[in-house]
């Protein structure tokens, strides 16, 4: 099964996802549970959980290959306590909100030191905050994103993810998505083949490849080593479209989701079709 989708919008409920993942071919999507914005949500109706449940099942969507995206006021770092606190109070929300329509993980951004701790400081908050998620909820997983090193962001090099997930008590419920923007941002280069395996070697070689639970797919508007996160479309930004090949063809994808984030949501019909095409069978 190819699992290959977009960040689809939930506007006008939770099941609208479904239906927006359905219009554009997708095998697979992700999607925020609430508006990720903000602090405070509402609670998911059992109505809306059902709908959501029955749409993905109705359009043959793996649960367990959707994934959901945590809000990004949460900092799983954050220098200060209180509002350290807050954070995984919210964290763990979202978790909650996820499993309670099915879902199997959560992917989130590791957090920010706002230049007031080290950034090995920041990292051991996170996977404390982590650990104290998972410790609270059984049979959910966690899923890292890299950064592009962005401001005071962590999680932009392999080192970073590795010391996070050394300090993780549950092993086996952490695990990676690589953004390719991102990774290009924060000086992994992809632009040919060679450099390609250059990077997963070393990606494998550090963190490991059975860490790797996920993609998001997007070229990059800015130049190499920018650390500005600012997405393309497939083939339209400095990384071109030979990287996402050499990933279709050189990485095992089994039961790993494929998320495009590219900018011009048009294209996201033929983006599809194009990486269905490039699939490894």
């Amino acid at each position: 099964m190819k699992y290959i989708g977009a960040h689809v919008s939930i506007s006008g409920g939770l099941h609208k996802s479904v239906l927006n993942a359905k219009k554009i071919g997708a095998t697979t999507f992700a999607l925020f549970t609430k508006n990720p914005l903000q602090w405070n949500s509402l609670d998911i109706s059992d109505k809306e959980k059902k709908n959501f449940i029955n749409l993905c099942k109705f359009f043959n969507f793996n649960l367990k290959m959707i994934l959901p995206h945590c809000g990004y006021l949460i900092n799983l770092g954050h220098p200060v306590d209180t509002l350290l606190e807050k954070s995984r109070c919210s964290f763990i929300n979202e978790i909650i909100r996820c499993k309670s329509i099915g879902l199997s993980f959560l992917n989130v951004h590791p957090g920010n030191h706002l230049y007031k701790i080290t950034e090995i400081d920041c990292l051991k908050r996170i996977s404390h905050s982590i650990n104290i998620a998972l410790d609270k909820i059984e049979n959910f997983s966690i899923i890292l994103e890299n950064t592009a090193g962005q401001g005071s962001s962590v999680g932009y090099c392999f080192d970073h993810l590795k010391y996070i997930i050394d300090n993780i008590d549950y092993k086996d419920r952490i695990g990676i998505c690589i953004d390719t923007c991102h990774a290009f941002a924060s000086g992994y280069d992809l632009r040919t083949k060679e450099r390609c395996k250059k990077t997963f070697d070393l990606f494998d070689k550090i963190v490991g490849l059975n860490y790797l639970k996920a993609f998001h797919f997007n070229d990059s508007r800015n130049k190499f080593f920018s650390n500005i996160d600012r997405h393309n479309n497939l083939g339209k930004g400095y990384i071109g479209s030979e990287a996402f090949i050499w990933i279709l063809q050189n990485i095992c994808l089994n039961n790993i989701p494929i998320i495009l984030e590219t900018t011009n949501k048009d294209m996201w019909i033929k983006e599809i079709i194009w990486l269905k095409n490039n699939y490894k069978s």
